[in-house]
């Protein structure tokens, strides 16, 4: 006897989530999972999973959520709007709720019920300072996965003041928190209250949240201490509140109820069957930017041309190094940099002749003095494990970055030096000729102009890191990859997404829509390289004509091992671009020349 069930479908930026039910309302499948921009892929598991739980069966389907409605038109299915699928939920099951507060991935609405009216709707805007997405960005801050919030904000002392209009800003907030030792715990339950002041300051707009009260949405399931901070704020108590089983699907279900009065019917298998065929979607490439290289091997020959290998010295002079540690000769002079950052610290050792003998990367977790500390001894363990070579050395310091005053007090360094200064000194080591520097850290960016061999100008972003790594790493993150894996898909992408040059969070509309066309992965990362640099170039600069930066740019800092983020400046510029193995240290490698440059004066 065939089957007649109904299916509500909730696709949103981050999740896939669905329910299906009988023909009673009862719930006989569900399933939430991070589908990783790869709607097609998730969909398979969940529907196969569905298969085996149920068996083959005619189904009523209607659609929803962000990612949705281009799946909803793919398939010619009926769509709906999140909010009135939501709605729908709560009236059906949930007669007595007053509030209904949601939280997804990457947006927040609220509901207001009066009887007798239509339900009162609010959502929040471009803002991702209120959302599930903000929430993943702290636990990568902090180190931590995303369900360890709860159990870290369930142990804090204080709550600590957090900017909430803005992930951007929220985000400076929090790296200040952990430069000065404020607990994990304290600060997973700052961000719980800096969540909930902005949800609720954003759309309750002069309505009053009275219970009955419903929370939902995966950050609500997941993270119950989120659900406590709201209702402290407000002053209630979780009698106060209707809680739901599956808080993280009610928009599914509420799709569910709708498809099971007039939604036309498909069998499960056919289902299955058209999501595993995701290239049939018809994709209009026109407005698609050119491809950042051909071919593998293209991207070889100008990874090959166009970077200068200064690790590659290290092998050689670490052997010379550790046999003249025992040489008779008079002593060693040897010229360390660091590189103190607010995230970050950066050591590079030359030798005499400026060649590259020792380089270490390592974060501070809020603590510059114990990083570069622990970065010494490493650096001792490594290179001078001999004790009785230790006499031999002397070893000429200087300092730059974030914590240069604290550590040349602190470690009697020989020198300090201002870090625009310090890059620019690396840069033109590696291009003589240079006209123009262009250093993107993760939420920092300078520009240096350079005239004459000297420098003319210099600009600093301020609060926007649309132009900065974070802005890509933010969104890999999202979409389930390692920075890393992120900008490798981007070289081989051959469709590369436009996004734009919007703030990083309005992009969230930009990347929902390509995923709704069907754009692949690789499409969205390359879209991100070419945003990045368009964004520092006439956003973040406010440039009018590139022509300005010259025909020879060196590029530095972390995010420029992202190799199609430099391809992109390339090709947008047309302008000869160089950069080292190593960007994310030259601004410790200009520090330690500055070193050597120095004591030859001396």
């Amino acid at each position: 006897m065939r089957k007649n069930y109904s299916l509500g479908v909730d696709i949103g930026s981050t999740t896939l989530k669905v329910a299906l039910l009988d023909e009673h309302s009862r719930l006989l499948f569900f399933d939430y999972r991070r589908h990783n921009a790869d709607v097609s892929a998730a969909a398979q598991r969940t529907f196969r999973s569905m298969l085996e739980r149920v068996g083959e069966c005619s189904l009523s389907v209607v659609i929803t959520g962000s990612v949705g409605m281009g799946v909803a038109e793919h398939f010619s299915a009926p769509f709906v709007q999140e909010v009135v699928a939501s709605a729908r939920t709560v009236t059906h099951f949930y007669p007595d709720v007053h509030t209904f507060v949601d939280m997804g991935g990457e947006d927040s609405k609220m509901i207001f019920f009066e009887d007798g009216k239509v339900p009162d709707i609010r959502m929040n805007g471009s803002c991702a300072g209120g959302t599930g997405a903000f929430l993943d960005q702290t636990a990568t801050l902090l180190g931590v996965d995303t369900s360890e919030l709860n159990s870290l904000a369930e142990q804090a002392q204080t709550v600590y003041p957090i900017a909430s209009r803005c992930g951007v800003f929220s985000k400076t907030d929090i790296q200040n928190l952990i430069a000065r030792n404020v607990s994990k715990a304290d600060i997973a339950a700052s961000v719980f209250h800096a969540v909930a002041t902005q949800v609720i300051g954003s759309l309750a707009r002069g309505m009053d949240i009275m219970p009955k009260m419903f929370f939902c949405g995966g950050p609500f399931a997941f993270l119950p201490r989120l659900r406590k901070s709201f209702l402290d704020i407000l002053g209630y108590t979780e009698a106060d509140c209707t809680i739901p089983d599956n808080a993280q699907i009610i928009p599914a279900l509420g799709c569910a109820l709708i498809a099971s009065e007039s939604a036309p019917e498909v069998m499960l298998s056919h289902i299955i069957a058209s999501f595993s065929k995701p290239d049939d979607m018809n994709i209009d490439y026109s407005t698609r930017l050119p491809a950042l290289f051909s071919s593998d091997e293209e991207y070889d020959e100008w990874l090959q041309s166009k970077q200068t290998s200064l690790h590659s010295q290290l092998s050689t002079f670490n052997y010379q190094l550790s046999t003249s540690l025992h040489s008779p000769l008079s002593t060693l002079n040897y010229f360390l940099g660091v590189d103190s950052g607010s995230t970050t610290t950066k050591l590079v050792l030359l030798n005499s002749a400026g060649e590259l003998v020792y380089t270490d990367y390592s974060r501070n977790n809020g603590d510059s003095f114990r990083a570069f500390s622990e970065a010494l001894n490493r650096m001792h363990d490594k290179l001078m494990a001999d004790p009785k070579g230790m006499s031999d050395i002397n070893i000429i310091s200087c300092a730059t970055g974030y914590g240069e005053s604290l550590l040349q007090t602190a470690f009697s360094l020989d020198y300090g030096i201002v870090e625009t200064m310090a890059h620019f000194m690396g840069a033109k080591s590696l291009m003589p000729d240079l006209s123009f520097v262009l250093d993107i850290g993760g939420q920092d960016m300078k520009a240096i102009w350079v005239e004459n061999g000297s420098i003319r100008r210099i600009e600093i972003n301020e609060a926007c890191s649309s132009g900065c790594g974070s802005f890509i790493e933010t969104f890999a993150t999202r979409l389930g990859y390692k920075v890393e894996d992120f900008a490798r898909k981007a070289c081989t992408a051959q469709h590369p997404c436009d996004l734009g040059t919007r703030c990083t969070v309005f992009m969230n509309s930009k990347v929902k829509q390509a995923m709704r066309e069907g754009a692949k992965v690789e499409d969205i990362a390359a879209g991100f390289s070419y945003s990045v640099v368009k964004n520092c170039l006439y956003k973040v600069l406010k440039l009018h004509d590139v022509t300005s930066l010259g025909k020879h740019i060196v590029v530095q800092g972390g995010t420029m091992r992202n190799h199609s983020v430099v391809r992109a400046l390339e090709l947008l510029t047309g302008c000869t671009v160089a950069f080292s193995d190593m960007p994310e240290l030259m601004g410790a490698y200009g520090a330690a020349l500055y070193a050597l440059q120095q004591h030859a004066k001396s």
